[in-house]
């Protein structure tokens, strides 16, 4: 089982909207199945899922204490992806979940503020030596500001090529425990929620066979 942490020291930036939409991303796509972690105490993640029909993406709700005990069971329980929401804070036991992680994503909004204070999850993550990549999400569509945020982040780290727009489908598909895929499949979101996964699925993919390589050189 491959696990991806949704991190950010900002609050506000889209995980838990971003996490939802990625887990039923990776369902539609036939990639499951996948299961969501809610390790943050306001619970947003677990809200959602509880007014949810459908019965995939699982939830799986933990304290951060009790992931890695978690995590396994998971893992014995056959699922192919667990997607984990965090609260926006930076704390040894955010750096816990994150050093769990096969892959982390970074959601940032376009704007100066959320660009400068970027820099300490990075520093995590990077602490923990685990490959990331950011999102840019709530961005105006064509906005100068998008494509400015997007040069800034690639001089840190990789920028996941879908770019997530500020569009009221996101907000409103969450209020019934759907996401935009099951609202418009075919809308714009919906795509944008595609193409989003399948750059996190060959990411996380990437990130795995160097690890490999890197053992196989490391017993040779």
């Amino acid at each position: 089982m491959k696990v991806i942490v949704l991190a950010s020291q900002k609050g506000g930036v889209g995980k838990t909207t971003t996490a939802a939409h990625l887990a039923v991303a990776a369902e539609v796509a036939g990639d499951g199945p996948t299961v969501l972690i809610d390790t943050d105490p306001q619970g947003s993640l677990s809200a959602w899922w509880n007014v949810r029909v459908a019965e995939s993406p699982a939830l799986a709700p933990t304290t951060i204490a009790d992931l890695p005990s978690k995590l396994a069971a998971l893992v014995d329980a056959g699922f192919a992806f667990a997607i984990v929401d965090t609260p926006p804070a930076i704390t040894d036991a955010i750096g816990a979940v994150v050093r769990s992680a096969d892959l982390v994503l970074i959601p940032t909004r376009p704007s100066p503020h959320d660009l400068r204070a970027v820099g300490s999850t990075v520093e995590l993550v990077q602490a923990a030596l685990k490959p990331f990549a950011f999102i840019v999400t709530q961005a105006k569509p064509n906005a100068r500001l998008t494509v400015q945020a997007v040069a800034a982040l690639s001089s840190h780290g990789v920028v996941a090529p879908a770019i997530v727009h500020d569009r009221v489908d996101y907000a409103g598909s969450m209020t019934d425990g759907r996401t935009v895929q099951e609202t418009d499949a075919k809308g714009r979101s919906a795509h944008e929620m595609a193409e989003l996964w399948a750059f996190v699925k060959k990411r996380i993919t990437k990130s795995t066979e160097a690890r490999k390589t890197e053992k196989k050189e490391t017993v040779i």
